[in-house]
């Protein structure tokens, strides 16, 4: 089968004919009513219905599955559905390049398990305001048991692809059904919010599920509205005395005094004034309760104000459909659970600062350059990991803080740095090819003495048997320690990592990946995405991390990748945050073997 693949892309190549596939659905372009498909043309009498919202699958049955479950619900309206198959000569970039330019598309989701050219995919998302939605298969890990920094321990499972989407500004999804709802979330709202806020209200008919909602929502960062006093007084209007309303508004009791159809009226135009609301989630209900809604009034309620208007169903069978499919007539969004519905809420909410991503840095910061350095040599001539000392001496070629130290081979030495350097200090074994010194028992702390400087050296070179050097460090104070690296990956050429350090790194995994070269709003993005943020902006009496002060590690360790393409790992864990600056106190350099 290969084999012949290649046959006919030759045959192609040498006439200019563009070949689609092969193992693929083909393509189905429901706006001209064209199927150039093995799916039958006969989809057009179950009802495909036609919408602004591109699909391109890497897989082929997937592709038709989609098409079943779209046709057969008929709660979102499809433009374009490309199978891509192996993609032996049109690919992923093609159509989406093709896509974005499409007046029929206005939002793009993708099911890939590989890229032909991901850098290339980076820039042409990138270079779009149309929201691309991407689910990645394949994640699996590639070698890490072989690594040797933590940097590219950490490197499996898809990270470096999520941060690469992430810098991109693509939305992820983690299954079908969620690329499916993003991708009819974004159809209806194609345009970026003014703003980015993340204040909901919640009107519902139950106190459960504004409850619910709560709990999700504060879970997604999203938070309830504080309504304003004229909000409160407008919905005083079609409530009792004896039930001031809230945010979730409980709206049960207004409804038994008013009926469903005005309570629902009077609180979707409260809320949708209210200038502290960025969106508005509606629960309704469908078949009984007396509960029937004016979902058109409310649609153009919500519009009339330009805030998001979600809906929760919930119901009997057929009038759940029925309320499905006047929604997406309509133009809302409708999902059959909270949690889908909160989901698509925060990923909408959260567009500004994903499309933030792909703008570039206008600010004037004083990056590292990577210049001629005679510290840098060894990149060229050397081979495999380079020892700490020569590792830092690197780093700090670039312009990277590193920590005072001096490399010895007797005591009488380790007694001299003592004498310059004070107490307290730090020994440590300098062994080339050890990356996890303390595994190794190659790390002694707390010297606080020259007896115990004596000791610990004795205790060092007993455990190195005469091989390498020890290296005396004065030893820094910090609560936190973070990490920063460099890894080349095989798809996606210099990546640089930053993330939580110390000893715990690879077992807490608190990490991110960018695609180098980066500017320092990459570098920002990348450092806000760490889940220990809230620590680094000075949580209970940490000292905040200069954020600026890390990216500037982070370029450095990219621009110097790029450089110097010997260079296959760097890590750099831990970074001591010492009075809010970043400094590193152990580095591996890895140069390739070839």
């Amino acid at each position: 089968g290969d084999a012949l693949q290649q046959d006919a892309k030759r045959i192609a190549d040498k006439t200019g004919i563009r070949l689609w596939g092969p193992n693929c659905m083909g393509l189905v372009d429901a706006g001209h009513r064209f199927v150039f498909s093995t799916v039958t043309p006969s989809i057009w009498d179950t009802g495909l219905t036609f919408g602004n919202v591109s699909l391109i699958a890497q897989s082929g049955m997937l592709a038709g599955a989609f098409l079943i479950d779209l046709m057969s619900h008929r709660t979102m309206g499809i433009s374009k559905v490309c199978s891509i198959g192996n993609k032996m000569d049109v690919d992923e970039n093609d159509l989406l390049e093709y896509l974005i330019d499409d007046p029929d598309t206005s939002a793009i989701g993708l099911y890939l398990e590989s890229f032909t050219d991901c850098r290339r995919f980076m820039a042409l998302s990138r270079g779009t305001t149309k929201p691309i939605v991407i689910l990645n298969g394949g994640k699996t890990s590639r070698g890490a048991a072989a690594a040797l920094s933590h940097t590219a321990s950490l490197s499996a499972n898809g990270v470096i692809i999520n941060g690469a989407m992430a810098q991109a500004g693509i939305v992820k999804a983690d299954d079908f059904y969620q690329l499916t709802d993003y991708c009819k979330t974004l159809g209806i709202y194609p345009e970026i919010p003014p703003q980015n806020g993340n204040r909901v209200a919640v009107l519902t008919y139950t106190g459960a599920a504004g409850i619910v909602s709560t709990d999700i929502m504060d879970e997604h960062g999203l938070v309830l509205s504080k309504l304003n006093a004229a909000t409160l007084n407008e919905l005083k209007t079609v409530f009792p005395e004896w039930m001031p309303p809230s945010n979730p508004v409980d709206m049960w009791p207004a409804i038994i005094l008013n009926g469903s159809k005005k309570v629902y009226a009077k609180a979707m135009e409260a809320v949708c004034a209210d200038p502290g609301v960025d969106a508005v989630f509606v629960h309704c209900f469908a078949g009984g309760f007396s509960l029937e809604t004016d979902l058109e009034m409310m649609a153009k309620t919500a519009e009339k104000s330009g805030k998001p208007f979600f809906c929760w169903i919930s119901g009997e069978r057929e009038r759940v459909y029925e309320f499905q499919l006047a929604a997406q007539r309509l133009g809302i969004p409708v999902f059959r659970e909270i949690l889908r519905a909160v989901e698509c809420i925060g990923m909408l909410l959260n567009r500004p600062l994903i499309n933030k991503m792909k703008e570039p840095s206008n600010a004037a910061e004083e990056i590292p350059k990577i210049s001629a350095d005679s510290r840098l040599d060894i990149l060229r001539s050397g081979k495999g990991p380079l020892d700490e000392y020569i590792s830092k001496k690197v780093l700090a070629a670039c312009g990277i803080p590193i920590i005072e130290e001096k490399q010895v081979t007797s005591l009488d030495q380790a007694l001299q740095a003592a004498k310059i350097f004070g107490f307290p200090l730090v020994a440590k074994g300098n062994l080339q090819g050890v990356s996890h010194k303390t595994e190794s028992h190659l790390v002694q702390l707390g010297i606080v003495s020259e007896e115990t400087l004596e000791k610990a050296v004795e205790n060092l070179q007993q455990t190195m048997q005469g091989r390498g050097s020890i290296l005396i460090q004065k030893q820094v104070q910090g609560k936190i320690e973070l990490m920063a690296g460099f890894i080349r990956d095989p798809q996606l050429g210099p990546c640089v990592m930053c993330g939580l350090g110390g000893i715990f790194s690879e077992a807490l995994n608190d990490t991110v990946f960018g695609i180098a070269p980066l500017m320092m709003e990459d570098a920002l993005n990348m450092i806000d995405r760490l889940k220990c943020q809230p620590i680094l902006d000075g949580y209970r009496g940490f000292d905040p991390v200069d954020k600026k002060a890390f990216g500037r590690i982070l370029i450095s360790l990219g621009d110097l990748g790029c450089a110097y393409p010997g260079i296959r790992e760097i890590d750099i864990n831990p970074l001591i945050i010492h009075k809010g600056k970043p400094i590193a106190v152990d580095g591996l350099v890895v140069l390739s073997e070839d």
